[in-house]
Parts: C-alpha cells; sequence; structure tokens
C-alpha cells in the first residue's frame, strides 16, 4: 500500500522537531557528584545532587536513589531515608502496576519510535531489591530494628513480583517479536560485545535480580531478633547465590548454637559491611541495522548501552580488627549485576530497535521516493537526529562490590585497618548485636555509625578456691594443682562454635 505525501509530510515534521530535543544523559548528571564523594567531600557531593531534584526532579526516582545514597555514605540516615521513601514510592506503583496491569508497563510505543532513554524509568530489577534493603540498613543504623524487619520482608515479597511479572514480560517480548517478524535474540547485532555479558561470572548468577547481601542481613536481623526459623532461610538463599563462601556457611552452620544456651558469652557478634567503588556506567555503542525497503537496502545506526568489565574491581580480602585478621566474602558484585540485568534486558532493547529501525526506514525510503533528494536529505537528518544515545540510566552511587566479614569480638577500642589501605580507624565494639557499615574508595574511606543491639551477656564469675602454699600441703597431700577457672574466650570468627 502506497501512503500519500500528506501522510509523511506531517511525521518527517515531527520527527525533525523531536530530533531537535537532547536530554542530558544521567551519567553527566551524577558524574561530579561520585567524583568528589572518592575523595571525601561527601558534603559537596550531597549539595550537587540535591540541586538536581529540585523542581520537576524533586520526585525522580532515580536521582533520589542517589541522593539518599550519598547521604547514607555521609551518615545523615534521617535524610537518606526521606529520599528513599520518595524513590520507594515510585517503586510501589510499579509494583502495584506489575500486579495489576502488567500489559500497561509492557506498553513500548514511546520506545519504537524515539528509543528506550523516552521511557519512564523503573529502576533496574536489582535496584529495586536493593532499595528496600538500603531502607533497612538505614533503620539499622537509626537503632530501630523491628522497622528494619518490616523493610526485609518486603524485600522478599518485591522479588516475588519481580519474578512473576519478568516472566510474563518475557512471554510478551517473545509474541510481540514472532508477530513483526523480528528475531529477538540479538544475534545480528554485528559489532556489539557479547563477551561483556557471556563471561562466567554473569552466567553464573541465577536472575538479574536477586543478592546475598540482602539474604543474609536478612538472616542477621532475624538473628538478632531470636527468630532463628526466619533466619535459617536468609542465610541458605544467601549461601545458594554465593556458594562455596565459608563466611556465609558459617552463617547458617553456627545458627543453632548462636542462639541457645550454648552461645559465647562476654562477646558482641559484630558484622562488618564493607562496600568499595561505585557501580559502573552504562556507555552507548552505535550499531548498523540494515533495513531491506522497495528501493533496495538502507542502514539505520542505533545506540545501545554496554557495560563493560571493571578490571580495577577492588578487592578486600581481609580486613585487621586489633591482632587479628578476618577473612572477607565478596557477596554481591554490582558490575557483574548490572551486566546479567543488561544481558536479559537485551532482546527487548533489539526488538524495539529493529521495529524502530523499519519504521524510520519506511520514511526514509518513502520521502526520497516522493520528494525528491532535497527532502530524503531532511529525512535523513531528522532519523540520525531521533536516535539518541543509550538509555545510560543506572543508579550510580551504589558500591561496585560489597563484601562481609564477622566476628565475636570481645566489647572495646579496637583498631581496625580494611583491606591494608590507609590508616587504622578507631572502632568502639559493644551490644550483643553490632552491624558496622563501610564505604571504601581509593583515597577515602567512610566509616558508617554503628548500629549496637541487646547488652552483652555476662561472663558467669567462677570461684577461685585459695591457693595452697608448698608449706603448708600436708604430708599426704598428691601434689596435683587443682584446676584454674576457664578463661573468658577469645575473638574468632563466627563458627557457632562455644568456647
Amino acid at each position: 500500500m502506497r501512503l500519500s505525501s500528506l501522510t509523511y509530510t506531517p511525521l518527517v515534521a515531527a520527527l525533525l522537531l523531536t530530533g531537535c530535543v537532547t536530554t542530558p544523559t544521567h551519567d553527566s548528571k551524577v558524574a561530579a557528584s561520585l567524583s568528589v564523594a572518592k575523595t571525601g567531600q561527601i558534603d559537596e557531593a550531597i549539595r550537587q545532587v540535591e540541586a538536581q531534584t529540585q523542581g520537576n526532579n524533586k520526585t525522580d526516582l532515580l536521582l533520589n536513589l542517589e541522593k539518599g545514597e550519598l547521604m547514607r555514605i555521609g551518615k545523615r540516615y534521617q535524610d537518606s531515608q526521606a529520599a528513599f521513601e520518595v524513590a520507594d514510592a515510585k517503586v510501589k506503583v510499579w509494583e502495584e502496576t506489575a500486579k495489576s496491569s502488567p500489559q500497561k508497563l509492557m506498553s513500548q510505543i514511546g520506545a519504537t519510535i524515539m528509543g528506550d532513554a523516552s521511557r519512564d524509568y523503573e529502576g533496574q530489577d536489582y535496584e529495586k531489591v536493593m532499595l528496600t534493603t538500603r531502607m533497612a540498613m538505614n533503620r539499622l543504623n537509626l537503632g530501630d530494628l523491628d522497622t528494619a524487619r518490616v523493610d526485609i520482608k518486603r524485600t522478599h515479597e518485591r522479588e516475588a513480583v519481580i519474578a512473576e511479572f519478568r516472566s510474563k514480560e518475557t512471554a510478551e517480548a517473545e509474541k510481540e517479536a514472532k508477530d513483526k517478524g523480528v528475531s529477538s535474540t540479538g544475534k545480528e547485532l554485528n559489532g556489539y560485545p557479547v563477551e561483556t555479558l557471556n563471561d562466567p561470572e554473569v552466567l553464573k548468577l541465577k536472575n538479574g535480580y536477586q543478592n546475598a547481601l540482602s539474604h543474609y542481613l536478612a538472616g542477621f536481623v532475624y538473628e538478632a531478633l531470636n527468630e532463628p526459623g526466619l533466619a535459617a532461610p536468609g542465610y541458605r538463599k544467601a549461601i545458594e547465590l554465593r556458594p562455596d563462601l565459608p563466611v556465609l556457611e558459617d552463617g547458617l552452620k553456627g545458627l543453632d548454637q548462636r542462639t541457645s544456651f550454648r552461645r559465647k558469652k562476654g562477646v558482641t557478634d559484630v558484622l562488618f559491611v564493607i562496600e568499595a567503588g561505585n557501580s559502573p556506567a552504562r556507555q552507548s555503542k552505535k550499531i548498523a541495522f540494515p533495513v531491506p525497503t522497495g528501493r533496495g537496502l538502507i542502514t539505520v545506526s542505533f545506540a545501545f548501552p554496554v557495560i563493560y568489565p571493571d578490571p580495577n574491581a577492588p578487592l578486600i580480602g581481609s580486613i585487621k580488627v586489633g591482632n587479628q585478621m578476618l577473612p572477607t566474602a565478596l557477596v554481591t558484585d554490582f558490575n557483574v549485576m548490572a551486566r546479567k540485568a543488561l544481558k536479559d534486558e537485551l532482546p527487548g532493547i533489539y526488538t524495539r530497535a529493529a521495529v524502530r529501525a523499519v519504521t524510520k526506514g519506511l520514511v526514509q525510503d518513502q520521502v526520497n521516493k516522493n520528494f525528491g533528494l532535497l527532502a530524503g536529505l531532511a529525512a535523513n537528518v531528522a532519523v540520525a537526529a531521533t536516535e539518541s544515545p543509550a538509555d545510560d540510566r543506572m543508579w550510580r552511587s551504589l558500591p561496585d562490590r560489597v563484601f562481609i566479614a564477622r566476628a565475636f569480638l570481645p566489647p572495646g577500642d579496637y583498631d581496625v585497618n580494611f583491606g591494608g589501605r590507609g590508616d587504622s580507624t578507631k572502632l568502639t565494639v559493644d551490644g550483643r548485636y553490632m552491624v558496622v557499615p563501610v564505604r571504601i574508595y581509593q583515597d577515602k574511606t567512610y566509616l558508617g555509625d554503628q548500629a549496637k543491639f541487646g547488652s552483652v551477656t555476662p561472663v558467669a564469675q567462677l570461684q577461685a578456691e585459695p591457693e595452697v602454699k608448698a608449706a603448708e600441703v600436708p604430708a599426704k597431700s598428691t601434689g596435683k594443682a587443682k584446676p584454674k577457672a576457664k578463661p573468658v574466650a577469645k575473638a574468632g570468627a563466627v563458627n557457632g562454635a562455644a568456647q
């Protein structure tokens, strides 16, 4: 069917007008804030990102995630929670829609013509999960263990909503691609660095939204609330997500002893959460699409997001507390999680780009045919102009990697060094349970406020019998020394064994 010139004139005009609009990338909005935070200027970093959340951006999901995270690093937990609550309200709307009207979220109309950056940002799935995890961690720092439990429960519920929706979305994407005659595999993306999405670390992940930190923290909180029946599944899930890590395995293995009368006395159960670096940025890479038309092939270029592995990913192999070295476990790698999320998202991105290529190629071909060379040149410009850089929106202030370490430590003051970086930091250990949040950059370490719960269980005092002087030993004595009182248990990594 041949369309009239009246059909294409407004479409070309619309393409030209929308192509003139340029939107700043998310990386350009937050790069300066992240840079100054790495140098220790956290207040300046917060000021810069707060300036972004004014006017129409006051309720912006992503900017409030960035603001909440920087405020958390700066130990402004109440302000951080307020920013996270704004973001969480947006995610709650997404959850309700995903449950009641999933088809509404699957609509791709805007992305078909203008690209993925034109879509409302709903947050990456792992970001949605980390949001409630972060809110729980803020509650811990504010001393609110019970409400932290509520946020942890919401994390589990959110994971279930995501799993069900993504299953429906995958089926719908495959149907849409089939109906339009477009392959959704993305194999035709010549020039795309598929090795970044197919490396072993990415393929090893079960999915793109669950992480071991969230589930181990759930186990720790339930344990602190004396709910071992709920703590065990949290530890078990963490092990399932990150198998073969002794630090995680000890959390489950020693649970029964730690929550019984055999628990060590006179010590604090300390969980170190050591976060390093920042999440990676999505970069934009141009990929050429050959579009068949009645007048031959037309090449249309589109921008696709790429996340490269971090060659300088931080590694915190152990931490030194006093004279003791504690092993750490890498429980979450957001560079890998971000690439897993992109791998899952790529077929949909490809399908939308392919449909967009056909649409724009048809416009370009028909304008060339009906209006001549000059109009065709204008159409070529319009088609190029309307294709913006790849959607780079991600929660950039999240850490690159998260490590944990755990130990029973006698209350007192300690010098702590994290992975041999910089000078030692003073730490006061107290309470029955304690969480120590740490954020590490190359030239700056931020030690957060410690969350402390309960009181240290006192050590039973054993009455030592009076010493008998050698001259007073009766002649018939065997000379054997009487047993001495057992010493207080020394600090050690959590393995559940009472000493």
